[in-house]
């Protein structure tokens, strides 16, 4: 764990000398000399130690009069891992700004869903990240304002609201203060190296950047084995702008705040290639944040790894295949519910079941592109359901609209800034949901990196392969020492296995 790195010089000048894109998103540089912040891997020749000046985060140092390098793109180096395996209010706070929280309801908003008072959440941002929300906010609108103008065609006006600035002057007052440059130099200065490739129209294409290493295989495999039709799909040859064969792409619907989305998502070996194409522009912060959150993209895998590396059972199983991801949602409370039909079934029964719910509650949508067909239905939508007609044991069904029931009241949250562990247990207290679902949906909805499977079977079956304890009391024992990092043992313990999910589709 690096929290607070910034404030540790001597380990942020070695990792400054050595260009380590390790530490990308872990800390930025100030240089004191030219006014500019660069990411760690910056390849300019480092300044001298005594020129640079360290920060948490890329708002601090725009707050204190810095602008970002034009070499090293700081402002688009992956997220702070802090945010994912951290259960605090900063962390919570930081999961809600990336998900545009406050700019669609602003900091009294994000308290609100918080629990906490605008002062109090302003207070701990400042202290830990040397920025307020409104100054993380405003960094992020001039990060979405800058892929749209590099990435798009579209008029700056459009790209002003859609970044969610609230006017343009304001837009481009911003991002020359952010980038020394005006919207039409950044976009004049890009062309040559980012024209977009040919799309369909509304589809905006981009690169999603992540720590290495990456293992694809259980990370899309585990996506497209578990599919859900009309919602999901494996693509085996990218549509144009994804990458292009060979690689093939993942592809879902999104239901967003000002509409919906289609999201196609290829691996390579230096970054996940997205296609976004939405109904409203304003959404696209949130569809990149809630892409990244699916991938697991702001994890550390050199952490992780080298944990689970410490116990002799787990090395090779690492070594073999490192930089595995823990496949999570974009719609936690889709997860859940998906969650409950799955319960005891076989992975195709469980998608035969959520199918039948999508086809008779959601909501359709045009795919020119592929073969989905309808949003996966909200809460709201599954609130009027008729248990008789689910085809599950009247206990499951039961289950089912309990917890379609709470989630639509807001009596149960299952979002950004959902406390893991008291999320968890209001989920045990739901009838008819055991430890293995609560701490399914704990891992992939909620994103706990130290969510833990003792009782699930594919876990058990390669505990008992390997050697190690195959009850659930002596597996979570011995545990321990994979803490707090269980969710990714859960992934190399399920990859011993054939399952479909764990290998990369063809």
């Amino acid at each position: 764990m690096r929290m607070g790195m910034h404030t540790d010089t001597e380990r942020c000048v070695r990792a400054v000398r050595s260009k380590d894109a390790r530490f990308d998103g872990w800390f930025f540089t100030a240089v004191l000399t030219t006014g500019i912040y660069c990411r760690p891997s910056c390849p300019v020749v480092p300044p001298k130690p005594e020129n640079m000046v360290f920060h948490p985060s890329a708002a601090a140092c725009q707050q204190a009069g810095f602008r970002a390098c034009k070499r090293c793109r700081p402002d688009t180096s992956p997220g702070s891992p802090e945010w994912n395996h951290r259960a605090d209010l900063v962390a919570r706070a930081m999961r809600l700004i990336a998900d545009g929280v406050v700019d669609r309801e602003g900091v009294p908003g994000l308290a609100a869903r918080l629990g906490y008072s605008t002062r109090q959440v302003e207070r701990q941002l400042l202290a830990e990240l040397g920025a307020g929300p409104l100054a993380l906010a405003r960094a992020q609108r001039a990060q979405t304002a800058r892929l749209l103008v590099e990435t798009t065609g579209l008029p700056m006006a459009d790209i002003a609201f859609a970044a969610g600035f609230s006017s343009v002057r304001t837009f481009n007052d911003t991002v020359r203060e952010v980038f020394a440059l005006s919207p039409s130099d950044l976009r004049t200065r890009a062309a040559p190296r980012n024209a977009p490739p040919s799309a369909a129209p509304g589809a905006l294409s981009l690169r999603l950047p992540f720590r290495s290493p990456l293992n694809p295989d259980n990370l899309f495999g585990h996506l497209a084995a578990t599919a859900v039709p009309g919602v999901e799909e494996w693509l085996p040859h990218s549509p144009d702008g994804v990458g292009g064969a060979p690689v093939g792409a993942y592809r879902r619907t999104l239901r967003l705040p000002y509409g919906h989305g289609i999201a196609a998502l290829a691996p390579h070996p230096d970054h996940i290639a997205c296609r976004l194409t939405l109904t409203d522009p304003r959404d696209l912060t949130v569809a990149i944040s809630r892409c990244r959150r699916l991938l697991d993209l702001d994890a550390d895998p050199v952490a992780v790894d080298d944990q689970l590396r410490t116990d002799p059972v787990l090395a090779p199983l690492v070594d073999k295949a490192p930089g595995r991801r823990v496949p999570r949602t974009a719609d936690e409370a889709e997860f859940a519910v998906r969650a409950v039909l799955g319960q005891q079934v076989s992975t195709a029964a469980a998608r035969t079941h959520a199918a039948r719910l999508v086809t008779a509650h959601g909501t359709p949508v045009d795919d020119p592109e592929g073969g989905l067909t309808h949003l996966f239905p909200s809460p709201g939508e599954l609130a009027a359901l008729d248990p008789g007609t689910l085809a599950l044991p009247r206990t499951r069904r039961a289950t089912l609209t309990t917890l379609v029931r709470r989630l639509a009241d807001g009596d149960l949250h299952l979002g950004a800034e959902s406390d893991w562990a008291g999320t968890r247990a209001s989920l045990l207290a739901l009838p008819g949901v055991g430890p293995w679902t609560a701490d399914v949906i704990a891992m992939r909805a909620l994103g706990d990196p130290d969510a833990f499977l003792p009782t699930d079977l594919g876990v058990r079956r390669a505990a008992r392969e390997l050697g190690l304890p195959s009850t659930p009391a002596a597996l979570t024992a011995r545990a321990e020492t994979w803490r707090p990092w269980r969710a990714y043992a859960v992934q190399y313990l399920w990859a011993t296995d054939s399952h479909p999910i764990n290998f990369l589709p063809v």
